[in-house]
Protein backbone atom coordinates (compact mmCIF):
# COMPACT_ATOMS: atom_id res chain seq x y z
CA UNK A 1 0.00 0.00 0.00
CA UNK A 2 1.45 3.34 -1.05
CA UNK A 3 3.35 5.17 1.68
CA UNK A 4 3.07 2.51 4.41
CA UNK A 5 5.81 0.45 6.09
CA UNK A 6 5.73 -2.15 8.87
CA UNK A 7 8.37 -1.99 11.61
CA UNK A 8 9.28 -4.67 14.16
CA UNK A 9 10.99 -4.03 17.53
CA UNK A 10 14.08 -5.74 18.87
CA UNK A 11 15.26 -6.98 22.24
CA UNK A 12 14.38 -4.76 25.19
CA UNK A 13 10.69 -4.30 24.28
CA UNK A 14 9.54 -7.35 26.28
CA UNK A 15 7.20 -7.19 29.30
CA UNK A 16 5.23 -9.75 31.30
CA UNK A 17 1.72 -9.99 29.87
CA UNK A 18 2.80 -9.33 26.29
CA UNK A 19 0.41 -10.83 23.77
CA UNK A 20 -2.13 -12.03 26.35
CA UNK A 21 -5.08 -9.82 25.43
CA UNK A 22 -4.45 -10.25 21.69
CA UNK A 23 -4.71 -14.01 22.18
CA UNK A 24 -7.90 -13.66 24.22
CA UNK A 25 -9.55 -11.68 21.42
CA UNK A 26 -8.08 -13.17 18.23
CA UNK A 27 -7.72 -16.94 17.66
CA UNK A 28 -5.02 -16.34 15.03
CA UNK A 29 -2.82 -14.69 17.70
CA UNK A 30 -3.28 -17.62 20.05
CA UNK A 31 -2.50 -20.05 17.24
CA UNK A 32 0.74 -18.15 16.64
CA UNK A 33 1.84 -18.56 20.26
CA UNK A 34 0.83 -22.24 20.20
CA UNK A 35 2.92 -22.72 17.06
CA UNK A 36 5.87 -21.17 18.90
CA UNK A 37 5.31 -23.50 21.86
CA UNK A 38 5.41 -26.51 19.56
CA UNK A 39 8.53 -25.27 17.78
CA UNK A 40 10.42 -24.64 21.02
CA UNK A 41 9.20 -27.55 23.11
CA UNK A 42 8.36 -25.37 26.11
CA UNK A 43 5.51 -23.06 27.17
CA UNK A 44 6.57 -19.68 25.76
CA UNK A 45 2.97 -18.51 25.97
CA UNK A 46 2.83 -18.97 29.73
CA UNK A 47 6.21 -17.28 30.14
CA UNK A 48 5.00 -14.25 28.17
CA UNK A 49 1.60 -14.03 29.83
CA UNK A 50 2.41 -14.66 33.48
CA UNK A 51 6.07 -15.60 33.82
CA UNK A 52 8.92 -14.13 35.83
CA UNK A 53 10.41 -10.99 34.23
CA UNK A 54 13.97 -12.14 34.89
CA UNK A 55 13.27 -15.43 33.11
CA UNK A 56 11.53 -13.67 30.23
CA UNK A 57 14.48 -11.29 29.91
CA UNK A 58 16.97 -14.11 29.41
CA UNK A 59 18.16 -13.55 25.86
CA UNK A 60 17.26 -17.06 24.68
CA UNK A 61 13.66 -16.48 25.86
CA UNK A 62 13.34 -12.80 25.01
CA UNK A 63 14.15 -13.23 21.34
CA UNK A 64 11.50 -15.88 20.51
CA UNK A 65 9.00 -14.06 22.75
CA UNK A 66 9.29 -10.75 20.91
CA UNK A 67 9.34 -12.48 17.53
CA UNK A 68 6.17 -14.42 18.38
CA UNK A 69 4.32 -11.39 19.69
CA UNK A 70 5.33 -9.36 16.62
CA UNK A 71 4.18 -12.06 14.19
CA UNK A 72 0.92 -12.48 16.11
CA UNK A 73 0.27 -8.73 15.87
CA UNK A 74 1.08 -8.81 12.16
CA UNK A 75 -1.30 -11.72 11.54
CA UNK A 76 -4.09 -9.95 13.40
CA UNK A 77 -3.58 -6.81 11.33
CA UNK A 78 -3.54 -8.67 8.02
CA UNK A 79 -6.69 -10.54 9.04
CA UNK A 80 -8.49 -7.33 9.98
CA UNK A 81 -7.33 -5.00 7.20
CA UNK A 82 -6.62 -5.50 3.50
CA UNK A 83 -3.18 -3.95 3.42
CA UNK A 84 0.15 -4.56 1.73
CA UNK A 85 3.15 -2.54 2.96
CA UNK A 86 5.65 -1.02 0.57
CA UNK A 87 8.51 -1.93 2.90
CA UNK A 88 9.17 -3.79 6.14
CA UNK A 89 12.07 -3.41 8.55
CA UNK A 90 13.06 -4.67 11.97
CA UNK A 91 15.52 -3.48 14.59
CA UNK A 92 18.13 -6.21 15.19
CA UNK A 93 16.03 -9.22 16.28
CA UNK A 94 13.11 -7.47 14.58
CA UNK A 95 14.69 -8.20 11.21
CA UNK A 96 13.72 -11.86 11.75
CA UNK A 97 10.12 -10.79 12.43
CA UNK A 98 10.16 -8.76 9.22
CA UNK A 99 11.53 -11.69 7.21
CA UNK A 100 8.89 -14.05 8.62
CA UNK A 101 6.05 -11.67 7.78
CA UNK A 102 7.29 -11.14 4.24
CA UNK A 103 7.54 -14.90 3.63
CA UNK A 104 11.33 -15.31 3.59
CA UNK A 105 11.54 -17.53 6.71
CA UNK A 106 9.02 -20.04 8.01
CA UNK A 107 7.75 -18.92 11.42
CA UNK A 108 8.59 -22.16 13.24
CA UNK A 109 12.09 -22.11 11.77
CA UNK A 110 12.52 -18.50 12.86
CA UNK A 111 11.40 -19.20 16.43
CA UNK A 112 13.99 -21.96 16.73
CA UNK A 113 16.64 -19.80 15.05
CA UNK A 114 16.26 -16.83 17.39
CA UNK A 115 16.13 -19.10 20.44
CA UNK A 116 19.52 -20.45 19.41
CA UNK A 117 20.67 -16.95 18.44
CA UNK A 118 19.98 -15.80 21.97
CA UNK A 119 21.89 -18.74 23.46
CA UNK A 120 24.85 -18.27 21.13
CA UNK A 121 25.04 -14.55 21.87
CA UNK A 122 24.92 -15.16 25.61
CA UNK A 123 27.55 -17.90 25.47
CA UNK A 124 29.93 -15.89 23.27
CA UNK A 125 31.08 -13.64 26.14
CA UNK A 126 31.17 -14.51 29.87
CA UNK A 127 28.65 -12.60 31.99
CA UNK A 128 30.24 -9.45 33.34
CA UNK A 129 32.89 -9.16 30.65
CA UNK A 130 30.84 -7.14 28.19
CA UNK A 131 28.59 -4.10 28.43
CA UNK A 132 26.39 -1.77 26.39
CA UNK A 133 25.68 1.91 26.93
CA UNK A 134 23.30 4.41 25.37
CA UNK A 135 24.95 7.70 24.43
CA UNK A 136 22.75 10.74 23.81
CA UNK A 137 23.08 14.39 22.83
CA UNK A 138 26.29 14.07 20.81
CA UNK A 139 26.73 13.47 17.10
CA UNK A 140 27.32 9.88 15.92
CA UNK A 141 30.69 10.79 14.38
CA UNK A 142 31.88 11.96 17.83
CA UNK A 143 30.91 8.58 19.30
CA UNK A 144 32.80 6.82 16.50
CA UNK A 145 35.93 8.90 17.14
CA UNK A 146 35.91 8.23 20.88
CA UNK A 147 35.36 4.50 20.39
CA UNK A 148 38.27 4.34 17.95
CA UNK A 149 40.46 6.27 20.40
CA UNK A 150 39.59 4.03 23.38
CA UNK A 151 39.64 0.63 21.66
CA UNK A 152 42.75 -1.54 22.02
CA UNK A 153 43.53 -5.22 21.59
CA UNK A 154 42.78 -5.66 25.29
CA UNK A 155 39.52 -3.76 25.25
CA UNK A 156 37.11 -3.15 22.36
CA UNK A 157 34.29 -0.62 22.21
CA UNK A 158 32.26 0.10 19.06
CA UNK A 159 29.02 1.70 17.98
CA UNK A 160 26.37 -1.03 18.09
CA UNK A 161 23.15 0.82 17.21
CA UNK A 162 22.86 4.05 15.27
CA UNK A 163 19.34 4.68 16.50
CA UNK A 164 18.96 8.39 15.74
CA UNK A 165 21.09 11.49 15.19
CA UNK A 166 21.08 11.97 18.95
CA UNK A 167 21.29 8.38 20.19
CA UNK A 168 23.99 5.80 19.59
CA UNK A 169 24.44 2.63 21.64
CA UNK A 170 28.02 1.48 22.22
CA UNK A 171 29.07 -2.08 22.97
CA UNK A 172 32.18 -4.08 23.86
CA UNK A 173 34.44 -4.97 26.78
CA UNK A 174 33.01 -3.55 30.00
CA UNK A 175 36.06 -1.48 30.95
CA UNK A 176 36.38 0.02 27.47
CA UNK A 177 32.64 0.84 27.32
CA UNK A 178 32.79 2.61 30.67
CA UNK A 179 35.95 4.49 29.68
CA UNK A 180 34.35 5.65 26.42
CA UNK A 181 31.23 6.66 28.35
CA UNK A 182 33.23 8.78 30.77
CA UNK A 183 35.02 10.51 27.90
CA UNK A 184 31.77 11.20 26.06
CA UNK A 185 30.09 12.44 29.23
CA UNK A 186 32.93 14.94 29.69
CA UNK A 187 32.12 16.18 26.17
CA UNK A 188 28.49 16.88 27.05
CA UNK A 189 26.85 13.50 26.34
CA UNK A 190 24.19 11.89 28.44
CA UNK A 191 25.04 8.24 29.08
CA UNK A 192 23.09 5.27 30.40
CA UNK A 193 24.52 1.82 31.07
CA UNK A 194 22.06 -0.73 29.70
CA UNK A 195 20.88 -3.77 31.61
CA UNK A 196 21.84 -6.37 29.02
CA UNK A 197 23.56 -9.70 29.39
CA UNK A 198 26.08 -9.45 26.54
CA UNK A 199 27.81 -6.89 24.27
CA UNK A 200 25.55 -7.29 21.24
CA UNK A 201 26.52 -6.06 17.77
CA UNK A 202 30.22 -5.96 18.56
CA UNK A 203 33.22 -8.01 17.35
CA UNK A 204 33.03 -9.93 20.65
CA UNK A 205 29.97 -11.67 19.18
CA UNK A 206 31.99 -13.31 16.38
CA UNK A 207 31.76 -16.83 17.94
CA UNK A 208 27.96 -16.47 18.05
CA UNK A 209 27.91 -15.26 14.44
CA UNK A 210 29.86 -18.27 13.21
CA UNK A 211 27.59 -20.70 15.05
CA UNK A 212 24.54 -18.90 13.70
CA UNK A 213 25.89 -19.07 10.17
CA UNK A 214 25.87 -22.86 10.36
CA UNK A 215 22.18 -22.91 11.32
CA UNK A 216 21.21 -20.36 8.69
CA UNK A 217 22.80 -22.44 5.95
CA UNK A 218 20.35 -25.25 6.77
CA UNK A 219 17.25 -23.07 6.31
CA UNK A 220 15.10 -23.32 3.20
CA UNK A 221 14.36 -19.63 2.60
CA UNK A 222 11.20 -18.56 0.79
CA UNK A 223 10.48 -15.73 -1.62
CA UNK A 224 10.47 -12.20 -0.20
CA UNK A 225 7.01 -10.75 -0.97
CA UNK A 226 7.74 -7.18 0.16
CA UNK A 227 11.09 -5.41 0.35
CA UNK A 228 12.91 -5.96 3.66
CA UNK A 229 15.55 -3.45 4.79
CA UNK A 230 18.73 -5.11 6.06
CA UNK A 231 20.26 -3.86 9.32
CA UNK A 232 23.72 -4.40 7.85
CA UNK A 233 23.33 -2.39 4.63
CA UNK A 234 20.31 -0.16 5.43
CA UNK A 235 19.06 -1.17 1.97
CA UNK A 236 16.47 -3.71 0.77
CA UNK A 237 17.44 -7.30 0.21
CA UNK A 238 17.54 -8.19 -3.47
CA UNK A 239 15.81 -11.53 -4.10
CA UNK A 240 17.01 -12.88 -0.72
CA UNK A 241 20.50 -13.53 -2.10
CA UNK A 242 22.28 -12.25 1.02
CA UNK A 243 20.10 -13.60 3.80
CA UNK A 244 22.70 -15.94 5.31
CA UNK A 245 25.51 -13.39 4.97
CA UNK A 246 23.59 -10.43 6.37
CA UNK A 247 21.93 -12.30 9.24
CA UNK A 248 25.35 -13.63 10.21
CA UNK A 249 27.07 -10.24 10.00
CA UNK A 250 24.16 -8.55 11.76
CA UNK A 251 25.34 -10.11 15.03
CA UNK A 252 28.72 -8.37 14.94
CA UNK A 253 27.95 -5.20 12.97
CA UNK A 254 25.98 -2.12 14.01
CA UNK A 255 22.26 -1.72 13.43
CA UNK A 256 21.94 1.17 10.96
CA UNK A 257 18.46 2.16 12.07
CA UNK A 258 18.68 5.90 11.39
CA UNK A 259 19.83 5.20 7.82
CA UNK A 260 17.01 2.69 7.43
CA UNK A 261 14.43 5.31 8.39
CA UNK A 262 16.08 7.87 6.10
CA UNK A 263 15.84 5.37 3.24
CA UNK A 264 12.12 4.81 3.90
CA UNK A 265 11.50 8.55 4.03
CA UNK A 266 13.19 8.99 0.65
CA UNK A 267 10.90 6.31 -0.80
CA UNK A 268 7.84 8.34 0.19
CA UNK A 269 6.86 6.40 3.32
CA UNK A 270 4.67 8.69 5.41
CA UNK A 271 3.03 6.21 7.77
CA UNK A 272 4.42 3.21 9.67
CA UNK A 273 2.91 0.54 11.89
CA UNK A 274 5.06 -0.77 14.74
CA UNK A 275 4.02 -4.39 15.28
CA UNK A 276 4.96 -6.03 18.56
CA UNK A 277 5.54 -5.13 22.20
CA UNK A 278 6.19 -1.59 23.39
CA UNK A 279 6.80 1.73 21.65
CA UNK A 280 10.60 1.83 21.41
CA UNK A 281 10.66 2.46 17.67
CA UNK A 282 7.83 4.98 17.85
CA UNK A 283 9.75 6.97 20.46
CA UNK A 284 12.89 7.01 18.30
CA UNK A 285 10.93 8.17 15.26
CA UNK A 286 9.20 10.97 17.17
CA UNK A 287 12.52 12.71 17.64
CA UNK A 288 14.04 12.06 14.20
CA UNK A 289 10.99 12.12 11.93
CA UNK A 290 8.23 14.14 13.65
CA UNK A 291 6.30 14.38 10.36
CA UNK A 292 5.99 10.58 10.13
CA UNK A 293 2.75 9.10 11.46
CA UNK A 294 3.47 6.08 13.65
CA UNK A 295 0.78 3.59 14.67
CA UNK A 296 1.31 0.82 17.25
CA UNK A 297 -0.23 -2.62 17.38
CA UNK A 298 0.76 -4.24 20.65
CA UNK A 299 -2.53 -4.82 22.46
CA UNK A 300 -6.14 -5.65 21.66
CA UNK A 301 -7.24 -2.08 22.36
CA UNK A 302 -4.94 -0.76 19.63
CA UNK A 303 -6.36 -2.82 16.78
CA UNK A 304 -9.27 -0.50 16.01
CA UNK A 305 -7.15 2.65 16.33
CA UNK A 306 -4.65 1.19 13.84
CA UNK A 307 -7.48 0.34 11.43
CA UNK A 308 -8.82 3.88 11.71
CA UNK A 309 -5.34 5.38 11.34
CA UNK A 310 -4.63 3.40 8.18
CA UNK A 311 -7.91 4.47 6.57
CA UNK A 312 -7.44 1.86 3.86
CA UNK A 313 -9.73 2.16 0.86
CA UNK A 314 -9.80 -0.53 -1.84
CA UNK A 315 -8.14 0.67 -5.06
CA UNK A 316 -10.63 -0.70 -7.57
CA UNK A 317 -9.22 1.09 -10.63
CA UNK A 318 -5.81 -0.39 -9.93
CA UNK A 319 -7.35 -3.89 -10.09
CA UNK A 320 -8.32 -3.15 -13.69
CA UNK A 321 -4.84 -1.88 -14.58
CA UNK A 322 -3.08 -4.77 -12.86
CA UNK A 323 -5.39 -7.26 -14.56
CA UNK A 324 -4.39 -5.88 -17.95
CA UNK A 325 -0.72 -6.21 -17.00
CA UNK A 326 -1.20 -9.78 -15.77
CA UNK A 327 -3.05 -10.74 -18.96
CA UNK A 328 -0.04 -9.65 -21.00
CA UNK A 329 2.63 -10.98 -18.64
CA UNK A 330 1.42 -14.60 -18.50
CA UNK A 331 2.92 -16.95 -21.05
CA UNK A 332 0.63 -18.45 -23.70
CA UNK A 333 0.66 -22.22 -24.21
CA UNK A 334 -2.45 -22.49 -26.36
CA UNK A 335 -1.80 -22.44 -30.09
CA UNK A 336 -5.42 -22.84 -31.20
CA UNK A 337 -6.10 -19.50 -32.94
CA UNK A 338 -9.89 -19.59 -32.55
CA UNK A 339 -9.65 -20.33 -28.82
CA UNK A 340 -7.03 -17.62 -28.40
CA UNK A 341 -9.18 -15.00 -30.15
CA UNK A 342 -12.26 -15.83 -28.11
CA UNK A 343 -10.57 -16.51 -24.76
CA UNK A 344 -7.69 -14.01 -24.78
CA UNK A 345 -8.00 -11.24 -27.35
CA UNK A 346 -11.70 -10.42 -26.86
CA UNK A 347 -11.61 -10.51 -23.01
CA UNK A 348 -8.47 -8.33 -23.03
CA UNK A 349 -10.19 -5.78 -25.27
CA UNK A 350 -13.13 -5.71 -22.88
CA UNK A 351 -10.85 -4.96 -19.92
CA UNK A 352 -9.04 -2.33 -21.98
CA UNK A 353 -12.32 -0.65 -22.92
CA UNK A 354 -13.30 -0.46 -19.25
CA UNK A 355 -9.91 1.07 -18.38
CA UNK A 356 -10.39 3.72 -21.10
CA UNK A 357 -13.94 4.40 -19.97
CA UNK A 358 -12.83 4.95 -16.35
CA UNK A 359 -10.15 7.38 -17.50
CA UNK A 360 -12.55 9.34 -19.72
CA UNK A 361 -15.23 9.55 -17.05
CA UNK A 362 -12.66 10.10 -14.24
CA UNK A 363 -14.51 7.77 -11.94
CA UNK A 364 -13.89 4.69 -9.83
CA UNK A 365 -14.84 1.25 -11.06
CA UNK A 366 -17.83 -0.39 -9.43
CA UNK A 367 -17.56 -3.68 -7.55
CA UNK A 368 -19.45 -5.41 -10.38
CA UNK A 369 -17.06 -4.02 -13.01
CA UNK A 370 -14.04 -5.19 -11.06
CA UNK A 371 -15.57 -8.60 -10.48
CA UNK A 372 -16.21 -8.89 -14.23
CA UNK A 373 -12.60 -7.81 -14.91
CA UNK A 374 -11.20 -10.52 -12.65
CA UNK A 375 -13.45 -13.12 -14.26
CA UNK A 376 -12.15 -12.02 -17.68
CA UNK A 377 -8.57 -12.31 -16.45
CA UNK A 378 -9.27 -15.82 -15.22
CA UNK A 379 -10.70 -16.66 -18.65
CA UNK A 380 -7.58 -15.29 -20.33
CA UNK A 381 -5.21 -17.27 -18.07
CA UNK A 382 -7.26 -20.46 -18.42
CA UNK A 383 -7.31 -20.11 -22.22
CA UNK A 384 -3.54 -19.52 -22.24
CA UNK A 385 -3.24 -22.72 -20.15
CA UNK A 386 -1.54 -20.96 -17.29
CA UNK A 387 -1.07 -23.46 -14.40
CA UNK A 388 -3.62 -23.11 -11.60
CA UNK A 389 -0.92 -22.34 -9.01
CA UNK A 390 0.38 -19.46 -11.11
CA UNK A 391 -3.16 -18.18 -11.65
CA UNK A 392 -3.67 -18.21 -7.89
CA UNK A 393 -0.41 -16.33 -7.30
CA UNK A 394 -1.22 -13.70 -9.95
CA UNK A 395 -4.71 -13.06 -8.60
CA UNK A 396 -3.52 -13.02 -4.99
CA UNK A 397 -0.87 -10.47 -5.89
CA UNK A 398 -3.44 -8.19 -7.53
CA UNK A 399 -5.82 -8.42 -4.58
CA UNK A 400 -2.98 -7.85 -2.08
CA UNK A 401 -1.61 -4.81 -3.91
CA UNK A 402 -5.03 -3.18 -4.22
CA UNK A 403 -6.46 -3.94 -0.78
CA UNK A 404 -9.36 -5.92 -2.24
CA UNK A 405 -8.80 -9.39 -0.75
CA UNK A 406 -11.99 -9.36 1.28
CA UNK A 407 -14.10 -8.09 -1.62
CA UNK A 408 -13.05 -10.65 -4.22
CA UNK A 409 -11.39 -13.50 -2.35
CA UNK A 410 -14.18 -15.82 -3.51
CA UNK A 411 -12.86 -15.55 -7.11
CA UNK A 412 -9.56 -17.23 -6.30
CA UNK A 413 -9.18 -20.64 -7.98
CA UNK A 414 -8.56 -23.73 -5.89
CA UNK A 415 -4.91 -24.78 -6.14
Amino acid sequence: MKGIAFLFPGQGAQYVGMGKDLCEEYPIARETFEEANNALGYDLMKLCFEGDLAELTRTENTQPAILTHSVAAFRVLIQEVDIVPEYVAGHSLGEYSALVCTGAIDFSDAVRLVHQRGKFMQEAVPVGKGAMMAVMKVEPYVVDQVCEEISTQDGIVVAANYNSPQQVVISGDEAAVKQAGEKLESMGALIKLLQVSAPFHSPLMRPAAERMKGLLKEIDFGTIKWPVISNVSALPYRFGDRLVINLTEQIVKPVRWQETMEYLAKQGINKVVELGPGTVLKNLLKRSFPELEVLNLDTRDQVNSVKEGLDIKPDLNRVVSKSMAAAVATRNQNWDNDEYQKGVVLPYKEIQELRNQLDEETREATDDEVRKTLELLKTIMTTKKVPIQEQLERLNEILDMTGTQKLFNDLLPSA
